[in-house]
């Protein structure tokens, strides 16, 4: 057996080791309470400082030696600081937080715990502190991160309403293949635009195109039919507001579509129907890139390129006093006009057959134009432009029994033009028939649809295949 002193020696071994872990462990607590970031010190249940850093020393002007011992109270009576959020624990035994202002007008954001034993009984009060100003920093930054993700997610609701078919550029035509060299050398600028045209000419496209080979193309992109939103609605659309502004508004408040669109682009569509009022709130925040929501008193930049259209002329509505001369001469810095379908053939059976291949891949068919309807679609006006095209080929596809399209059950095409293009014209299904000029013409007819349907309505490319220059291509198309 082990003798007495035998034992006694490991025992004082054990309560030395205690004793310097003890001793080591606060140390190590006190250097870590004197870096933290924070004022932090402790006292008992009646106020009695037990603990303090350095943090608030500096705040106090005080050593931490020196305030161990003292109550809350002599602190407040010195005129130290204002109040204690310590006593307010205590006296209330709950959580109390408050600004605490020192005797040199320096604000901390102060929080006092009580922390209780088992019975229910205060033990003692933490409190930490932490620079007003620091703490409105990083509420501004939090409020502008909030706001930064409100706007990306109500860009993102208002674009997953937004059509994104049929937007890329058709450009057979010489005119637009023009137009298409001046947009790709001002998209990369942040000059405003101004796209005129008639309806349904593809004003929105070519926006998009823009946008998509700007420097702002991964922001966001902000299509807005100033027509459709009703003029009473006009300033809290484009500006927003905050909670409150208005009765009926969002209880959360609402971005504008100027910060929507925020670092990117904002598509402004028939421009000219923006009342007077709204046009001088518009060329306000053009000017100065500023925008103030209803409601708030604080202004916000909005780096916004614009980019507007109109199929109305303006300079007429300004001589009218419906359109002020210093809007126009402020969105009119690049003015792009996109023509008619009438006056870039061209570029019609590219559309066609690119408007069929999307419908075939959409409904699982193989639908392919005849002979007869590739002539009739160069010979038609077109008065509604791409969008009245899209609608004739959508109609021919779904009414239409066999994979070949025509336009015999179509009462669109002017029927003395389908007439004299019927007679003209042998059906794709019939036998040959007349002179062998008139065969060879009929058969050639036939190969270049079918070369033109192979190169998805691509004239260039169709030409280059056949062998023949572009412009003959087109005389023999229309010419048949």
């Amino acid at each position: 057996m082990a003798s007495a002193l035998e034992k006694q020696i490991p025992r004082q071994q054990d309560v030395q080791a205690d004793e310097l872990r003890k001793t080591l462990g606060q140390q190590f607590l006190q250097q870590i309470i004197d870096n933290s970031f924070d004022s932090i010190f402790v006292t008992d249940r009646y106020g009695n400082v037990l603990l303090a850093n350095a943090g608030t020393g500096e705040f106090m002007e005080t050593k931490t030696e020196d305030m161990v011992g003292k109550n809350v109270k002599d602190f407040v009576k010195s005129g130290v600081y204002d109040w204690s959020p310590t006593m307010e624990a205590i006296k209330t035994r709950s959580l109390v937080s408050g600004i605490v202002r020192n005797k040199h007008g320096v604000q901390q954001m102060a929080t006092s715990k009580p922390l209780m034993d088992e019975g229910g009984d205060i033990i003692m009060i933490i409190t930490n502190a932490r620079d007003k100003d620091l703490v409105d920093q990083y509420i501004a930054a939090l409020d502008k991160e909030r706001t930064s993700v409100h706007r990306y997610k109500t860009a993102v609701e208002y674009l997953s309403e937004v059509d994104l078919e049929n937007k890329e550029i058709v450009a057979e035509s010489q005119q637009m293949r023009k137009i298409m060299r001046i947009s790709n050398v001002i998209a990369r600028t942040d000059s405003t635009v101004m796209l005129i045209g008639e309806t349904g000419t593809g004003k929105e496209v070519m926006a998009r195109h823009i946008h998509r080979n700007s420097l702002r193309s991964k922001e966001p992109f902000i299509p807005v039919n100033c027509a459709a939103i009703p003029h009473e609605l006009l300033e809290s659309e484009f500006f927003g507001y905050v909670r409150g502004a208005f009765s009926g508004a969002n209880p959360h408040g609402k971005p504008g579509l100027f910060e929507i669109a925020d670092k990117g682009t904002l598509f402004l569509d028939e421009i000219a129907e923006l009342p007077l009022a709204m046009q001088s709130k518009l060329l306000r925040v053009l000017e100065s890139s500023e925008v103030q929501r209803l409601g708030d008193t604080k202004t916000y930049h909005a780096d916004v390129r614009f980019i507007a259209a109109t199929n109305r002329d303006l300079k007429a509505m300004i001589s009218q006093k419906l359109f002020r001369s210093d809007l126009y001469y402020r969105l009119n810095v690049i003015p792009i006009s996109l023509p008619s379908l009438k006056d870039r053939t061209e570029d019609i059976l590219a559309f066609a057959h690119k408007f069929l291949e999307e419908l075939n891949r959409k409904y699982a068919l193989k639908k392919q134009f005849s002979t007869q309807a590739t002539q009739l679609l160069f010979n038609y006006n077109w008065p509604g432009n791409v969008r009245e095209l899209r609608n004739v080929i959508e109609r021919l596809v779904i009414t239409s029994a066999g994979d070949i399209l025509n336009f015999e059950d179509d009462s669109l095409v002017n029927s003395k033009t389908r007439l004299e293009s019927a007679e003209s014209l042998p059906s794709i299904n019939t036998r040959y028939k007349g002179t062998l000029k008139d065969v060879i013409k009929a058969v050639e007819g036939e190969y270049i649809n079918q070369v033109l349907t192979e190169c998805g309505g691509r004239v260039g490319e169709a030409a280059k295949r056949l062998g023949i220059h572009r412009t003959m291509l087109y005389r023999k198309t229309i010419g048949r």
